[in-house]
C-alpha cells in the first residue's frame, strides 16, 4: 500500500501540491486541474471515445485532453480500454473509485447554480442534462408515476427509469420506453428545467418527445432548480 501512495504521489508535479494533509486538499491535487472534473462528469455514465469527450467539451483542445486522460489513468481515476469486435475501438472509463466522485459532481453542482451569476442558456452536453436530473431530483414529487425514459442525442443514447426509488439512467437503447426524448441537451435542459412549453420546442424542431406526453409533463416538474442566493442586504434584480 505505502509503494502504491509512493508511486502516486511521484506522478504528482511539485506545482500541483497543497502540502496539506487536508482531503480536500489531495482531492484538489487529483482534479484540481483545469477541465479534469469535466471529464469525470462525462464519464459518468460509461465509457466514452476520445471524440465523444472532444465532441462535448468543445472548448478543450485534443493536446490538453490527451494529458488530462494520461494523469488521470495514471492516478487511477479511470482506465483506457479496447471494446470487443466489431466495435474495435479504444475508450476511457472511469474505475470505481472515479465513479465515487459522483457525489462531489453533485453537490458542488448543486451549490454553485444557486449563483446569481450562474446563466443556465449556456450549451449543456447531453450527460450533464441527464446528471443534472439527478442532482436536482426531488422525491416528493414524484407520486405514483412509474415510467422508463429513453434519451437521443444524436448518435448517444441513455435510457432510464423514475419511481418512487428515484431516477436511474445510463448508456444504453431507448428502444420500447414510455418517453423517448430526442434531441438537443439544451433544449432538453429548457424543457425540463427552463420551463419552456413542449410545443415551442417541437416547433424549432429542437426537441421532440415519443410516447406518453402527459407523463412527460410530469417528469418536467420533479428536478426544480434551488432558489438563487441573496447576500444580505441585497434584493435579486
Amino acid at each position: 500500500m505505502s509503494l502504491e501512495k509512493i508511486t502516486i504521489e511521484q506522478k504528482l508535479p511539485e506545482k500541483r501540491r497543497y502540502h496539506d494533509a487536508c482531503g480536500m486538499a489531495h482531492g484538489l491535487e487529483l482534479l484540481g486541474e483545469r477541465w479534469a472534473l469535466f471529464i469525470v462528469r462525462e464519464l459518468m455514465l460509461g465509457p466514452r471515445r476520445f471524440g465523444d469527450l472532444r465532441a462535448d467539451l468543445p472548448g478543450l483542445s485534443a493536446n490538453v485532453l490527451t494529458q488530462r486522460l494520461t494523469e488521470m489513468e495514471q492516478r487511477g481515476i479511470l482506465i483506457r480500454r479496447k471494446l470487443p469486435p466489431p466495435a474495435s475501438v479504444h475508450v476511457y472509463e472511469l474505475t470505481s473509485w472515479g465513479y465515487q466522485a459522483e457525489p462531489v459532481v453533485q453537490e458542488f453542482g448543486r451549490w454553485a447554480v444557486r449563483s446569481p451569476g450562474h446563466d443556465p442558456t449556456q450549451p449543456i452536453s447531453g450527460v450533464s442534462i441527464l446528471l443534472s436530473f439527478r442532482t436536482m431530483i426531488d422525491r416528493s414529487r414524484i407520486g405514483d408515476l412509474d415510467v422508463s425514459l429513453g434519451f437521443r442525442f444524436g448518435e448517444d443514447m441513455y435510457r432510464g427509469h423514475l419511481d418512487a426509488s428515484g431516477f436511474t439512467v445510463a448508456q444504453g437503447d431507448p428502444t420500447g420506453a414510455d418517453i423517448l426524448f430526442e434531441g438537443d441537451p439544451d433544449a432538453l435542459g429548457d424543457y425540463v428545467h427552463g420551463g419552456v412549453p413542449y410545443r415551442e420546442l417541437e416547433q424549432a424542431g429542437t426537441l421532440h418527445i415519443h410516447g406518453d406526453l402527459a407523463k412527460a409533463e410530469r417528469f418536467r416538474t420533479i428536478f426544480p432548480l434551488p432558489d438563487k442566493f441573496v447576500p444580505p442586504g441585497k434584493d435579486m434584480p
